[in-house]
C-alpha cells in the first residue's frame, strides 16, 4: 500500500466511477480543482482511493474522498483520510471540515470530526458540514 500525491485526471477517474458513475465526468470536476492537493491510495499499483485537499489560510477542506466499491470496508479510505488529516496539520492547518453524506457521519467521528448545525441537500443526496480545530 502506498499513498501519494496524483494528478487531478487520476482523481476524477476514480471519483466518476465511485460517487457519480450515471452522471456525465465533467458533474464530478470542481472549479477549484486545479487549487487543490489530490491523493490517491495505490493497493499493489492499482488505486483504490482518492481524496482532494483544498487549503485557505489556516483552514483546509477534503472533499471528493471516494474508495472504489469492492474495496470500501478495508480500511483503506481510513489510512487515507488519516494521512491527509496529519498532511493539513503539517501544512499549517488549524481547522478542517467536509461536506459529510449523512449516512457516513459514523465514519468522520472516528477521527474527531463533529457534526455542525448545518445541513444541505445536492444531487438528492444529504449532507451536513464536519469539521475539527486542530
Amino acid at each position: 500500500m502506498e499513498i501519494t500525491k496524483i494528478n487531478k485526471e487520476k482523481a476524477w477517474e476514480l471519483r466518476h466511477k465511485v460517487m457519480w458513475p450515471d452522471k456525465d465526468l465533467d458533474y464530478i470536476k470542481l472549479e477549484d480543482d486545479d487549487l487543490g492537493i489530490h491523493f490517491g491510495l495505490f493497493k499493489e499499483n492499482i488505486l483504490v482511493s482518492v481524496i482532494s485537499l483544498f487549503i485557505n489560510n489556516e483552514e483546509g477542506q477534503f472533499r471528493k474522498f471516494a474508495t472504489l466499491e469492492q474495496e470500501q470496508g478495508k480500511g483503506y479510505g481510513s489510512k487515507l483520510l488519516d494521512y491527509v488529516i496529519k498532511e493539513a496539520k503539517d501544512r499549517g492547518v488549524k481547522r478542517i471540515w467536509c461536506n459529510a453524506r449523512e449516512n457516513k457521519v459514523n465514519f468522520y467521528k472516528k477521527f474527531g470530526l463533529e457534526e455542525s448545525n448545518y445541513r444541505f441537500t445536492k444531487g438528492g443526496k444529504s449532507y451536513v458540514i464536519m469539521e475539527k480545530d486542530k
